[in-house]
């Protein structure tokens, strides 16, 4: 007799950081104060001038659907923030709101590929992209995106795995997990390598504006053979507020509506009034955030150094430090456990992100500077008794 469960189902990998959260939770709850450099959750609380939107909007009403592609005066506010923030003119009518980036990547991926398509991935990479194709019947195809390349993939290593089954090429920069920034020139060789084999490019930007160095660059400044995927959760400390676009070539703005319209409706309406001024009236607050980031990301990295941690590549964006774990242990998963039930610090293990990250650790710097001191000296405390 077959399995009850259906095969699709079975066949998803589970997102492994999240059961790390869920044992941290436990743990809390039973009287144990965790360190919790996990998950990619900000600690700060969502901007006043947003949340006083979003009750001004409750209180006019603002509670019911709206249109599936989203409300016309926040898709025009993000038509605007291409302009301003990359010189990209962007058609308001080519924006698709969603509930997050991840119900948009199913917009992107359920009308881009059809069974057997392929999508080229960097190896480590975010777990969803893989796991999203795999649902939809595609081919994740990995590509390593090696330390010694500032976790980019290298360009002949796209190419030949380029077949005729390629569809799409997934970008993320600032990356998950390695808070690597993609440079200019590289995001403009991927482009030139799409537009020369008529293939597409998935771009994920929703770590653009917490970068720590050089300018973020939207993939849509090298091509039009592209997708954009963002939101609101890292930037404006909104994660639960659940508020995502996806930006899409006209020929697919249709068929991710329709889509939307049979599984999501539409985002929610007083959430969305909220975002249009986290567009318009948040970029003090997100630069006070960005300034905190960047001082704990420069205490982190030295910190994990001390340890004997390898940190080949120092991040330039996001808020996590991808760091080689195996002078502590080969296994990332039984370490990251270690670690949390001996040490009570909760990180990342970097299996989850791939083949690619085994040995390594993802810690995550969006808690305060006194929380990532305290799980600095309780891993060393830990890794000198071990």
């Amino acid at each position: 007799m077959r399995d009850d469960v259906s095969a699709r189902a079975r066949a998803i990998r589970p997102f492994v950081v999240m059961d790390v959260v869920a044992r941290a939770k436990e743990l809390e709850a039973a009287g144990h104060d965790v360190v919790r450099m996990d998950v990619g959750d900000p600690d700060f609380a969502t901007p006043d001038v947003i949340t006083r939107a979003a009750e001004a909007a409750m209180e006019a009403g603002d509670t019911g659907y709206t249109q599936s592609l989203g409300l016309p005066d926040l898709r025009d506010a993000v038509a605007a923030r291409f302009r301003t923030k990359y010189g990209v003119t962007v058609d308001s009518g080519d924006i698709v709101v969603s509930q997050g980036t991840s119900p948009a990547m199913l917009l992107l991926f359920g009308s881009l590929l059809d069974p057997g398509d392929e999508v080229i991935m960097a190896d480590p990479c975010y777990p969803a992209y893989p796991n999203y194709v795999n649902f939809l019947g595609g081919v994740p195809v990995r590509v390593p995106a090696r330390a010694r390349n500032g976790f980019a993939m290298c360009p002949d290593e796209i190419r030949a795995a380029v077949t005729p089954r390629t569809r799409c090429i997934m970008l993320n920069s600032p990356g998950n997990p390695t808070g690597a920034v993609l440079p200019r020139e590289h995001l403009a060789e991927v482009a030139a390598i799409a537009e020369e084999r008529g293939l597409w490019i998935a771009s994920d930007e929703i770590y653009h504006g917490l970068s720590y160095g050089d300018p973020d660059h939207s993939i849509l400044e090298f091509t039009d053979r592209a997708f954009v995927l963002n939101g609101f959760s890292k930037l404006f400390a909104m994660t639960g507020w659940r508020l995502g676009y996806l930006v899409a070539p006209r020929e697919f703005v249709r068929p991710a509506e329709v889509i939307q319209q049979n599984f999501f409706l539409c985002a929610n309406h007083f959430v969305q009034v909220a975002g249009v001024v986290a567009l318009t009236q948040a970029d003090a607050d997100v630069e006070r955030m960005r300034v905190l980031y960047d001082e704990r990301r420069r205490f982190l990295v030295p910190a994990l150094r001390s340890l004997g941690l390898r940190v080949e590549v120092e991040p330039s964006g996001a808020f996590y430090v991808f760091a080689d774990a195996r002078c502590w242990g080969e296994d990332s998963l039984a370490l990251s456990r270690r670690l949390l039930e001996e040490a009570f610090v909760a990180s990342a293990p970097g299996i989850d992100f791939g083949p690619g990250g085994e040995g390594f650790l993802r810690f995550s710097y969006a808690t305060s500077i006194e929380r990532l001191r305290e799980g600095v000296e309780r891993l060393g405390t830990w890794a000198a008794a071990r």
